[in-house]
Parts: structure tokens; C-alpha cells; sequence
């Protein structure tokens, strides 16, 4: 009986098997949903199209953008976890990824819902202004800032989003009380400061700098260990008088936890090929970012990185999602 059972047991695995190996053979035969967990215009949203516009030419199927804004990304990220896991529905991630388990009471498992596919890239922040706002440098705003304790605003793209936690980073390590505007998405806080409601952004170099050369932002210093070739006139944060700062945001795509591992290798390859793209690494490097490729494994264990380290972050500066 044990054998016979036993003989059952592996025809099955040996079926399954094959049954997995057809369906990667096969994939993907329709048009694949790429979930980005935040409202449009932000850097997810700019990365998340560009990536799936040479995704689709990499596997010869339409790749479409669905945003699904809110609750600092984990709206969308919740259906993303709930999708069949055949590799028809992704979801880009960012930063925020890492920082939200942190701060929300998730109604998915952070660590069990998904597996990782791959990395894009990733980019500094940059401090930027509205023009009406009478500062050109990092010392005159904190200048101001010291003058007018919690007068002045930031807008972010959320609650525990890269900008908020680029503000927080700068006030703590600038000594200045400046109040933070949350807003759901980084494409709203944007044009609310370029409407001059709220005056100051900490937001993603690739999402600011078309605003920059527009005139619609005033950009005092980028957030990067050393000047950004996009931006090269303009000091890093640290140079400009606060010592120790550093903020970059990053993205990359997961898949529901059960998607079959010779998909998530050929969405991987897939990814690489994108990349490689040359008008991609343009757009890239025209807006500051740049691209950074990660098998899955690696790419797992970076999240995990960095979701102990802005852990950290966010218990020490005290950051609620209230």
C-alpha cells in the first residue's frame, strides 16, 4: 500500500511538473496587468510605464499600468496579493514597500504574500520649492524654517512614502520644525506645491526634474551621496550645510506568492532585456535614476534589507500612519 501510494505521489509530481513547465512554455498568451499601488505621476507610476512599455516588446504581449492609489500603497498592494498567482496580474514596488509593514496594520503578510521578481532601478531625492518662496539655498531655508517654526509645510506622497521620510530625515538631522501634508500619491503632492498651496518637496529626482527645468520648482539640493549628473549645479543636502544625509528610493516588481518559478524567471530575463533598452536607460538617466538589475533571490533579500533599516527609521523619528 505505502508503495503504491508512494508510486502515486511522485506521478503526480511529475505531472504537476509538466503541467508548470507547459504553462511558463506558454507564457504569456494574453495581455499581463501591472498593478502600481499609487495614483498617477509619481516616481512608481513614471518608472512603472516606462519599464512596462519595453516589458511588453520583451514578451511580445501588452503590458498595461493600473493604478490603484491609497493607504500609502497597500490598496493596491492587498489586490495584488489576492490575484491568481499565473503571472497575468504584478505589482510594482518602491520603497514604500519596505516601510509599510512598519506602519500599517497590513491585510496581507508582508513577508509570505509575494515573491520577488526583479529590480529597475534607483534614484536620489531632490529638495525642491515653489519659485514664491524667497530661498535659493539649503541654509536660507533652514534659515526660515528657524524663523518660522512650523509655519512652513512639506507635501508628501503619504504617510511612511520616500518623501516623508526624506522630510523627516532633514528635520531631524537640520534641527527645524516643519510640518508635514500628506496627500495620497506623489502625482497630487507634486501639483500642490507647483499651485503654492504647500511650498517645499522631498521628492524622487525622477519625478521633480521635469518640473525643475520647467521653471514650475525651485530645486535647492539633491539628496545623493554626491552631485547628480541631471542636476550637476546643484549641491547635494549634505554638502549644503547637513552633514549625513543620504536618501535614495529604488523600485522593482513582485508576483503572488504561488506564481510558478519558471515565470518568475522569464518575467526576470524579461525585466533584463527591458532594461537594456537603450531609450529606457536614456529616460533614466535624463531624470536621475539609474538601472539596477537583481536576479530574484537577490532582489529578496534586498527588500528584507531594507526593510529592517527603514524600520529603524521610522520607530526613531517616530512616524505613525495616524
Amino acid at each position: 500500500m505505502c508503495s503504491l501510494l508512494s508510486r502515486f505521489l511522485q506521478a503526480g509530481a511529475v505531472l504537476l511538473a509538466l503541467t508548470a513547465g507547459a504553462a511558463a512554455d506558454e507564457y504569456p498568451n494574453r495581455q499581463i496587468r501591472l498593478i502600481i499601488p499609487f495614483p498617477p505621476g509619481g516616481s512608481n507610476d513614471v518608472v512603472g510605464r516606462l519599464v512596462a512599455r519595453h516589458l511588453s516588446d520583451a514578451l511580445g504581449q501588452q503590458v498595461y499600468v493600473d493604478n490603484r492609489g491609497g493607504a500609502g500603497g497597500t490598496i493596491g498592494t492587498d489586490i495584488a496579493s489576492k490575484a491568481t498567482p499565473d503571472g497575468y496580474t504584478l505589482l510594482v514596488i518602491s520603497l514604500a514597500h519596505a516601510v509599510n509593514p512598519w506602519l500599517y496594520k497590513l491585510p496581507y503578510d508582508h513577508a509570505k504574500a509575494f515573491v520577488p521578481v526583479g529590480s529597475f532601478g534607483s534614484g536620489t531625492n531632490v529638495l525642491a520649492v515653489n519659485p514664491d518662496l524667497p530661498v535659493h539655498s539649503v541654509q536660507e531655508l533652514i534659515a526660515l524654517a528657524k524663523q518660522k517654526p512650523g509655519e512652513l509645510n512639506y507635501a508628501s506622497a503619504g504617510v511612511g512614502s520616500f518623501q516623508h521620510l526624506g522630510g523627516e530625515l532633514f528635520k531631524l538631522l537640520a534641527g527645524v520644525d516643519i510640518v508635514h501634508v500628506p496627500f495620497r500619491g506623489g502625482g497630487p503632492a507634486m501639483i500642490d506645491v507647483m499651485g503654492g498651496h504647500t511650498k517645499i518637496v522631498f521628492s524622487s529626482l525622477i519625478q521633480t526634474t521635469p518640473h525643475v527645468k520647467s521653471g514650475q520648482l525651485r530645486a535647492l539640493a539633491t539628496g545623493g551621496a554626491k552631485r547628480n549628473p541631471v542636476l550637476p549645479d546643484v549641491p547635494t543636502i549634505a554638502e549644503s550645510g547637513v552633514p549625513g544625509y543620504e536618501a535614495n528610493n529604488w523600485w522593482g516588481m513582485l508576483a503572488p506568492a504561488g506564481t510558478p518559478p519558471a515565470i518568475v524567471e522569464k518575467l526576470n530575463k524579461a525585466i533584463s532585456a527591458a532594461l537594456d533598452a537603450p531609450e529606457l536607460q536614456q529616460q533614466f538617466e535624463k531624470e536621475g535614476a539609474s538601472v539596477v538589475k537583481m536576479a530574484p533571490d537577490e532582489f529578496g533579500k534586498y527588500i528584507e534589507t531594507e526593510t529592517t533599516k527603514w524600520g529603524r527609521v521610522v520607530k526613531e523619528g517616530h512616524i505613525t500612519a495616524q
